[in-house]
């Protein structure tokens, strides 16, 4: 099936006299005629449900949705995008290990990278999404487990160059694993040009109604895990009856211990009415994603001609930077914009200020549009340093473009301007 039609019937499939909308599922609890079934499941998770930490119904449907749509063996729904790349890391790496990022990342993800784990004893070793292959090999170290990298990060808006961290990735024996939140799957495919894992906040366009949080962490099954650098995924689990994931489950090793062992023990896992909304969204986003992708082109083209503007970040105009890998990777750059005025931080305050219909707020990637100064918001935490080295300029203006008519979207923006 094509994309539209997997947003809409993929993951469940009603039977006779059932009903056509997935159904929220709201328990957290499954019964068993007898207590000898319901101990085999505690042997053999996968066999049944047992408890909502681990899977639910709704939820199961909505996963079974998103892994089709990336073309992966299977997917793991969580709380949050945050959430999802924890786990996914987590899933891999121990105290001791180090993994090498893209330094332009989203900002939570830097935190979360650069203290958080640091306190769990795993090292991340940034280096530039523009760096050559021989210095992104330099910066391996014997115990680096994993790439990560941002297909379009936000919101400095680089495209990541799938092609090449995976080729360094396949020559160490390590697995990439690429967050595709601001394509979606219905833009990108990661799988398709050598990621192995791929994770979303699917807070962002796949909801895209600023719903709920949720993330999502979808598995290849391509990634061979026999190489003796995982003895986490390869040997026995003490945890769990000294099961061995590779050899009872296969191709979906990683993602079946990401649910067995890490969900069980953070218990991030997604309510089945959150997923229930999260599935209204899926179902429509494939006509969403082309509407974004049609205002955003305009908006930054708007704002490309603007003298008040002093540069602009969208990979759809054909002066970007990062245009030819947009061709390569994308089928449209979303409705993300970033750019910065010539007043600086002062003029960027005045211009948000001065929008009537956009909103003012912490999140992006919605139905309505809405605008943010990511520096002394979402990357306020981080040092001058960090900022600038994850593409985020103090006088940058992140504009979500949402799906109201472009003509007031634009009726809006030059009203700002007029203000600065």
């Amino acid at each position: 099936m094509k994309d539209e039609t997997i947003c809409l019937h993929s993951g469940y499939t009603p039977g006779n006299t059932e009903p056509r909308v997935i159904p929220i599922v709201q328990s957290t609890t499954y019964t068993y005629d007898s207590a000898e079934e319901i101990g085999s499941v505690f042997d053999e998770p996968t066999k049944s449900l047992i408890y909502s930490r681990f899977a639910n119904p709704t939820v199961m449907a909505v996963e079974a949705k998103i892994a089709e749509l990336e073309g992966g063996i299977a997917a793991m729904c969580t709380s949050s995008g945050q959430a999802a790349t924890l786990l996914a890391i987590l899933n891999i790496c121990n105290a001791g290990d180090s993994f090498v990022s893209a330094a332009q990342v989203y900002g939570g993800s830097i935190n979360l990278f650069s203290y958080t784990f640091k306190r769990f004893g795993i090292e991340c070793i940034f280096v530039d999404t523009n760096a050559s292959e021989d210095e992104i090999r330099a910066a391996f170290k014997p115990n680096t487990k994993l790439v990560f990298g941002e297909m379009l990060a936000n919101p400095a808006l680089t495209v990541f160059d799938i092609e090449k961290f995976a080729k360094i990735a396949r020559e160490k024996n390590v697995p990439l694993i690429v967050d595709n939140t601001f394509p979606t799957p219905i833009l990108c495919k990661p799988f398709d040009f050598g990621a192995d894992i791929i994770v979303h906040s699917t807070s962002k366009y796949m909801d895209g109604h600023a719903l709920q949080v949720g993330g999502v962490i979808v598995d290849s099954g391509n990634f061979d895990w026999n190489s003796g650098c995982f003895p986490e995924i390869t040997g026995p689990d003490m945890s769990y009856h000294g099961i061995v994931y590779t050899e009872v489950y296969g191709k979906a090793a990683y993602i079946v211990k990401a649910r067995m062992q890490l969900m069980r023990d953070f218990g991030v896992y997604p309510s089945a009415h959150s997923a229930f909304l999260l599935n209204l969204g899926l179902e429509t986003l494939a006509l969403r994603m082309q509407r974004y992708c049609e205002n955003g082109q305009v908006v930054a083209e708007f704002f490309k001609a603007s003298d008040k503007v002093a540069s602009v970040n969208y990979p759809g105009l054909k002066s970007d930077k990062y245009h030819a890998l947009a061709q390569k990777y994308l089928k449209g750059s979303s409705g993300v914009v970033t750019f910065a005025l010539k007043g600086g931080k002062a003029a960027a305050v005045k211009f948000l200020d001065s929008l009537e219909m956009a909103s003012n707020a912490i999140h992006v990637a919605d139905i309505r549009t809405c605008v943010l100064h990511p520096a002394t918001t979402t990357h306020r935490q981080l040092t001058e340093d960090k900022m600038l080295a994850a593409g985020v300029d103090p006088g940058m203006i992140r504009f979500s473009v949402g799906l109201e008519h472009i003509d007031d979207i634009l009726a809006d923006i030059k009203h700002a301007l007029a203000c600065v």
